[in-house]
C-alpha cells in the first residue's frame, strides 16, 4: 500500500482521517491561500487543496497527498474562522436562522504517478434562531473561535441547527470522506 499524506496541520482532519483506521503522516503545506482576483470560493478551496496536496510531493516522492480546504459561504460572502469570542459572536448572530453553505473540496495527489483526483463537496447548515443568551452559553461551553462559522457540529454546536443538507457531514467538519475512500479504492487501496 502507497504511504498516505495528510497536507495539513489541522487536527481536525487528522482527527476524522484516522476514523478511517488507515496508517498516514501529517506534514503542513507552506503555501499562499490568499484569493485570486475575481475567484469564486468554490475555484479558491479546490485549488487550495490541489496546492496542498502538490507542495508536499518533492519531499514525499512516493506517497498519496491528500490535500482539502474549505469555504463557507453566508449570503454570498466567505466566511472565515473567528478567532476571538466577539468576532465568533457576530458570527453566529449572522447565521442565526438562515441558510449557510459549506464547500470541502478534497484532493488526493499520487505523488509517484502524478495521477491527480478533486471533487468539491457542498453542504449546508440551517440555523435556528438564536438568542444573543443562547450564542453565549455555546461559546462559553466550546471555545469554537479556530472554526468557520464559529460552530463544532461535531459537538454541542450541533444544538444551534434546525437541520443539515449534504452526502457527508464529515464535509462539514473539514474532510468529506466518503469521497476520500472513493479515491483511495481508485488508487488500489481497500478502505475497510
Amino acid at each position: 500500500m502507497p504511504a498516505l499524506l495528510l497536507a495539513s496541520s489541522s487536527p481536525y482532519r487528522r482527527e476524522l482521517l484516522a476514523r478511517l483506521g488507515l496508517p498516514f503522516d501529517c506534514a503542513s503545506p507552506q503555501i499562499d491561500e490568499s484569493p485570486l482576483p475575481g475567484e469564486s470560493a468554490e475555484a479558491l478551496c479546490q485549488r487550495l487543496a490541489e496546492s496542498k496536496a502538490r507542495a508536499l510531493a518533492d519531499d514525499y516522492p512516493d506517497h498519496l497527498i491528500i490535500g482539502s480546504d474549505q469555504v463557507l459561504l453566508l449570503d454570498g460572502e466567505p466566511v472565515s474562522k473567528p478567532g476571538a469570542h466577539s468576532a465568533a459572536a457576530a458570527q453566529l448572530r449572522r447565521c442565526s436562522g438562515q441558510r449557510i453553505r459549506f464547500s470541502t473540496a478534497i484532493c488526493l495527489f499520487n505523488s509517484k504517478t502524478k495521477r491527480l483526483q478533486t471533487a468539491i463537496e457542498p453542504f449546508e447548515v440551517i440555523f435556528r434562531q438564536l438568542d444573543d443568551a443562547a450564542i453565549e452559553r455555546y461559546l462559553r461551553a466550546e471555545q469554537p473561535y479556530d472554526c468557520a462559522g464559529s460552530f463544532k457540529s461535531e459537538g454541542l454546536g450541533i444544538s444551534l441547527f434546525a437541520a443539515l443538507q449534504g452526502d457527508d457531514p464529515n464535509s462539514l467538519i473539514g474532510l468529506p470522506l466518503i469521497r476520500l475512500c472513493n479515491m483511495l479504492r481508485a488508487e488500489g487501496i481497500q478502505v475497510p
